[in-house]
């Protein structure tokens, strides 16, 4: 498994690849690494934490071998960024059943609201090392 936490996206999805973009840009410190939920190391690695490729409509984030999904996923990765970010990590004191409630929402109606690409988004060559096929 890999030292840095690992990012798993919907590579299809406009918000997400939008995410994973503003994310990059505030991750000064080379912190995560990204992937798609389509790809190859999405399939080895997500099984062994009982995670059902077909069903999964969130962000997740592995770090030291624990997975976080939706706002806590979210949270998470805003509280390494650069910047004001960290200071969303304080939201963490709202039960993440009613965090979730509100992720769920933006969840469901994603390509709805954002769109949705034909193919996965393709990092440009500065950015192919923080990436995992």
């Amino acid at each position: 498994m890999a030292q840095n936490p690992v990012i798993f996206f919907d590579g299809v999805c406009n918000l997400c690849n939008a995410s994973v973009q503003f994310a990059i840009k505030h991750d000064k410190k080379n912190v995560f690494k990204f992937t798609a939920l389509q790809g190859a190391y999405a399939r080895t690695i997500l099984p062994k934490y009982n995670v059902d490729l077909t069903k999964i409509d969130s962000i997740i984030l592995v770090e030291n071998n624990h997975l976080y999904t939706k706002s806590s996923a979210a949270l998470k990765i805003a509280r390494k960024l650069n910047g004001f970010w960290p200071l969303l990590y304080g939201f963490i004191i709202i039960p993440k059943f009613v965090r979730d409630w509100f992720y769920d929402i933006i969840a469901k109606n994603r390509y709805k609201w954002w769109g949705k690409q034909q193919s996965c988004w393709v990092p440009t060559p500065e950015l192919k090392e923080k990436f995992y096929n």
